[in-house]
């Protein structure tokens, strides 16, 4: 005999618009408590879930909500994820300046990134969404989105921000980091470039986002000379969130670049220790050649680092300091010995207990609620930054 759950699911496809919407209601707290009564009968339930996106929106955005917490199941994604129909479906909406449901439907995309099937994204093209972009490339309409969208000023009933988790996820493909970091036709823009401004928005999400899209950008080493250049100018959008209402002398201050220079008492670092973390993750991988090294000493990154150090109170995100100081004042070949020590040392008592373990564990967050999930076996400068 079928339990009142399995029979409100039959309801999905049902003639009446209300006993859809009742049903969809009804079905929203159990795709969380219960999800594998969504997988019955060959996925069925996915499937008319899928369809009820094209259905009044209140139900549309139940059924939007159902798909983002069943997502996690590797068979019902593998269903989302390969219908194009369904994807495009998506697609046409999300860059829809009407469309009441885009934020749950930027939360989905960025759970479909989960599965490498959606690496295709790169090669499709759709007809150009009036008012929104010139392109009709449709990772080039997405990042337009996140961009033109942010603070409704788009689209009023969405924010987009959840497109931050997406490129997040599409800047571990190799096809993805390369997009980044090459201008695009249509505007001739490097698209991280896009991204850069948002390291400093009020929006956690997009800050944490970002974050991650440009630490695993940042693992594509042929890239770093673009990212450092003027072109990018990568260093002053990292490290200007992890600078605060320091004090340096006049000649620190010539060190420094000019967007960090007097910054002021009101100016206020950056919070989350996850989202420092992965931006000291980012100059760390920054530093893999000497030129890269180089630049960062010449932007000042010690002085930042120095004073981060000293004011934010987490084992994580001071760990993160001194191997990042390790790698850039250590002597390179020809020079002087002794400057590590000494930089070390400036750090304040107890810098350095951790040089040699494995790196603390990473910032993961799920679509849904934002919590933190650690992962206690990877080392994080070894792997990609996964948004969950």
């Amino acid at each position: 005999m079928p339990t009142k759950q399995e029979e409100l699911v039959e309801f999905l496809h049902h003639g009446n618009t209300q006993i859809r919407q009742i049903a969809v209601e009804n079905l929203v707290s159990y795709s969380e408590t219960e999800p594998a009564i969504f997988k019955t009968d060959g996925l069925l339930p996915v499937k008319d879930l899928k369809l009820l996106i094209k259905d009044y929106a209140p139900i549309a955005k139940n059924a939007l909500t159902i798909l983002i917490n069943i997502s996690s199941n590797r068979d019902v994604l593998k269903n989302i994820v390969d219908d194009n129909a369904f994807l495009e479906s998506l697609l046409l909406r999300i860059t829809n300046a009407k469309e009441p449901n885009a934020n749950e439907m930027a939360m989905l995309l960025a759970n479909m990134a989960k599965s490498d099937s959606i690496e295709r994204i790169f090669t499709l093209k759709r007809d150009l969404p009036l008012g929104l972009s010139k392109s009709k490339i449709v990772i080039d309409q997405l990042m337009d989105c996140f961009v033109k969208g942010a603070e409704g000023s788009y689209n009023h009933k969405a924010d987009f921000d959840y497109l931050a988790y997406l490129f997040a996820d599409l800047a571990k493909f190799p096809i993805g980091q390369t997009y980044l970091t090459t201008p695009q036709p249509y505007d001739t823009h490097h698209p991280i470039s896009k991204l850069l401004p948002f390291t400093t928005s009020p929006s956690h999400i997009r800050r944490l986002g970002v974050s991650s899209a440009l630490k695993n950008a940042s693992f594509h080493i042929p890239t770093h000379p673009t990212l450092l250049s003027p072109t990018i100018n990568i260093l002053p959008y990292i490290l200007f969130p992890l600078s605060g209402p320091d004090t340096f002398t006049l000649e620190e201050n010539e060190e420094l670049l000019d967007e960090l220079q007097f910054l002021g008492e009101d100016k206020v670092r950056e919070k989350d220790t996850g989202v420092l973390k992965t931006f000291f993750e980012t100059l760390l991988l920054l530093t893999t050649t000497r030129e890269g090294r180089e630049d960062l000493r010449k932007a000042g990154t010690y002085l930042v680092i120095r004073e981060c150090h000293l004011a934010v109170e987490d084992d994580e995100v001071r760990e993160a300091c001194e191997r990042l100081v390790q790698v850039l004042m250590r002597d390179e070949e020809g020079e002087d010995k002794g400057t590590t020590a000494g930089a070390m040392k400036a750090l304040g008592p107890g810098s350095g207990n951790g040089a040699g373990g494995g790196e603390p564990p990473g910032r993961m967050v799920t679509t849904m609620d934002e919590e933190e999930d650690e992962d206690e076996d990877e080392d994080e400068d070894e792997k990609v930054v996964e948004i969950f």
